[in-house]
């Protein structure tokens, strides 16, 4: 199970990768987190997060019918919302290098000496 801290940490971009591949709505994100391996994210986590990356302008929404029940909000990345994946994609990259240059967290166990 990922730590609550750490998801928080990661959510956000994690969401846009998503809306990256294609149109979607919330409850498809969940499943798609949770098939991912993120666990269990509920939707009360997903809906809030959604309107701020609406609001920033990252994503846009639209209501679509559903053979299946009420009409569904449809959301998907702007040219805005693929920069911001971009640049958290260079983020977490960066990040997830430093940590495996940590001892213990490499491929290899790292017996050099500590560079403080």
């Amino acid at each position: 199970m990922i730590p609550s801290q750490m998801l928080k940490g990661v959510l956000q971009g994690s969401v846009l990768a998503i809306l990256g591949q294609r149109e979607t709505y919330g409850y498809e994100i969940v499943q798609a987190l949770h098939g991912y391996g993120f666990g269990s994210v509920s939707e009360g986590t997903i809906y809030p997060l959604l309107l701020r990356l609406e609001k920033e302008g990252w994503v846009s929404a639209r209501f679509m019918d559903s053979d299946l029940g009420p009409r569904r909000k449809y959301y998907t990345l702007t040219d805005q919302g693929r920069r911001e994946l971009a640049q958290f994609r260079a983020s977490f990259r960066e990040m997830t290098a430093a940590v495996e240059r940590l001892p213990g967290f490499g491929e290899e166990e790292m017996t050099c000496e500590s560079p403080l």
